[in-house]
């Protein structure tokens, strides 16, 4: 278990509890550690009781932007399956923003908010996007904040959405779910499931382009 929080090298270094306070985020379940614990303790103490959505919360909230848009999307995968023509434009338009996150790609995936389904979930995805750098969007509306842990919300919800999807083994897919968080974290590339060919190819996901 022990290495499985080592070398997290894509995760801030500042204390897990600071981070919280500025994302106004409180977890649910109570820690023992130091106040003053990094990532790598925060996240051991939370696997040894077993605090499967408060680890899912807070890798939502400790991963770079391009990480964590891309943990949402394999997420989205794991319900909408290998792709096809008729995936949704929302998966589709984050995918490509991973590939290469530049603004004509975030672009593409805000305006796929505004003509999704109401049932398609994977908006979350094209909100982790157009939030990412803690704006509102593109052009215009990077002059405006979004809202304190908007990208890192939608990301987690995204997870969650997975996670209900396949409820019918919650337990084993939450944790199959953290590891391709932790994958990320170390500069992987998130592919630890038999399912995860079914996404986009990245780039080095493990390259700072965030």
């Amino acid at each position: 278990m022990a290495d499985m929080f080592e070398k997290l090298v894509k995760l801030p270094t500042e204390p897990v509890a600071k981070i919280l306070a500025r994302q106004q985020v409180l977890l649910k379940t109570r820690l023992d550690c130091e106040v003053s614990a990094t990532a790598s303790v925060v996240l051991k103490e939370l696997y040894s009781k077993k605090a499967m959505i408060d680890m899912l919360r807070l890798m939502g909230i400790l991963l770079p932007p391009r990480e964590r848009v891309w943990w949402a999307c394999l997420a989205a995968r794991d319900y909408i399956g290998p792709r096809s023509p008729k995936d949704p434009p929302s998966l589709r338009t984050s995918e490509a923003w991973v590939l290469e996150p530049s603004e004509e790609n975030r672009q593409a995936a805000r305006i796929t908010i505004d003509h999704a389904y109401v049932d398609d979930d994977t908006v979350n995805c094209a909100w982790a996007v157009t939030y990412h750098d803690g704006t509102l969007g593109p052009g215009d509306l990077r002059q405006y904040p979004a809202p304190a842990g908007a990208a890192e919300a939608a990301a987690f919800a995204m997870n969650m959405v997975a996670l209900g999807q396949l409820s019918d083994k919650f337990e084993e897919h939450g944790y199959l779910l953290i590891e391709r968080a932790l994958d990320i974290a170390r500069g992987g590339n998130g592919r630890v499931g038999a399912q995860d060919a079914a996404a986009a190819e990245p780039a080095d996901i493990g390259a700072d382009q965030s």
